[in-house]
């Protein structure tokens, strides 16, 4: 018999057939006591003039600890006593309930033990009728395995391994009918971990959407989105295309939808690629420009012989653009296109430059005065592309180096 970590709804929690979760009734209890207990007397004239209640002292909070950590050491069970309850139930002693279940075939219980452990059980025994000291009610639709196995749970929350994953389905079905939370936290975590397949997907999906657990329902569709084509030929796949169309209608656009966000995600990193490169070399650029790199460099300046090369990385691209550009007979903004990228490369120096004045880039003052005489669309489009470069190289960091091809 495995070992579950599940408090028995039956042995932990009466309280859940009002309505409520056990976890909720022990934060009820704990916030109207610990309210009780830490609040400050105050006296009438402070409550005449509406002056707000003091904080609680920093040490209060400790308290507070200790003190839910009591209320939950006293929920802990101890093994021998699900054992009992667990053998109160196979051995039946005393049954005043029997559950009918498919094939005719019935499981004796206790009216009080279902009551408590499910609320939904307890309205439906409360309505049935009695006959030789015996209520009879039904649990169709789902094998008697499975019943017996969930009937079984609300004594003891004990189960074999084998049997939970055989019916988890069921007893996702089961959980939520009658409502048992804790069965149902279990079925849904186990789904979760270990029982998804490609071959259930569908089924659980379903399930899940019918038993209101929107986190496997979202871990479903996801697993269908990643691979739709293996679960498309499954069988589960074959059955909800004819018994419910505007599903597979609905995964077919999830599937479409998140191929345009890959692309979408795809090509605005290829657009980051292009700003940083660019800003790479405009690094580059002024340091050519600036300290001189292997053979080129300001004319006020000598390279040494033994001068190693720089980390630049767009430095040796950047070497043979300016080689061409300083040869090129042709060299107008609408001619070669090195030229022209040349050319771009200068102007977006310059706009991005803030001491013209000093600059050792060629034609920096140059561009500084074309920017008056341009249109005013023109302008933005460089501003535009100014402020991504920016952002290309804010989004980086500064410790990443990169290699690019400018020529």
């Amino acid at each position: 018999m495995a070992s579950p970590d599940v408090d028995s709804p039956w042995l932990c929690a009466a309280s859940e057939s009002l309505g409520g979760c056990f976890n909720t009734q022990i934060e009820e209890v704990k916030s109207t006591n610990v309210l009780n207990v830490l609040e400050a007397p105050t006296s009438s004239v402070y409550d005449t003039r509406n002056i707000p209640k003091p904080p609680p002292y920093p040490n209060t909070t400790s308290k507070t600890t200790s003190h839910c950590k009591r209320i939950s050491a006293s929920c802990s069970v101890p093994k021998e006593t699900k054992d009992t309850w667990d053998r109160l139930f196979k051995e039946a002693y005393g049954s005043d309930v029997y559950i009918i279940t498919e094939s005719n075939s019935y499981i004796p219980a206790h009216c009080n033990v279902l009551s408590t452990a499910s609320p939904v059980l307890g309205t439906i025994l409360q309505r049935s009728k009695v006959k030789n000291g015996i209520r009879y009610i039904s649990i169709l639709g789902v094998l008697c395995e499975a019943v017996h196995v969930f009937i079984r749970f609300l004594y003891s929350s004990c189960y074999e391994e084998d049997e939970m994953k055989k019916f988890v389905l069921h007893l996702l079905v089961l959980s939520h009918s009658y409502s048992v939370p804790s069965l149902k936290r279990f079925c849904i975590d186990l789904l979760e971990q270990d029982c998804l397949t490609r071959e259930n997907v569908i089924d659980v999906l379903q399930l899940a959407r019918s038993c209101d657990a929107p986190r496997l329902s979202l871990i479903c569709v996801r697993m269908v989105v990643k691979d739709l084509k293996s679960v498309s030929s499954t069988e589960g796949w074959k059955v909800m295309r004819r018994a419910n169309p505007a599903l597979e209608q609905e995964l077919v656009e999830s599937v479409v939808e998140a191929d345009s966000r890959k692309q979408e995600r795809l090509r605005k990193i290829e657009e980051r690629k292009v700003y940083l490169q660019l800003y790479e070399a405009m690094e580059a650029l002024l340091h050519i420009c600036r300290d001189g790199c292997r053979t080129i460099g300001p004319s006020d300046k000598m390279l040494k012989g033994s001068q190693v090369a720089c980390n630049f990385p767009a430095c040796k691209a950047l070497e043979s653009l300016v080689r061409h550009f300083s040869k090129c007979k042709s060299r107008v903004p609408g001619g070669c296109i090195h030229c022209k990228r040349m050319w771009q490369l200068l102007e977006l120096h310059s706009r991005m430059c803030d001491e013209p004045d000093s600059c050792k880039v060629p034609l920096c003052r140059h561009f500084k005065e074309k920017m008056q005489q341009q249109t005013k669309k023109e302008e933005a489009k460089w501003k535009l592309l100014v402020s991504k470069v920016i952002a290309a190289k804010n989004a980086l960091g500064p410790f990443s180096a990169r290699r690019i091809d400018l020529f």
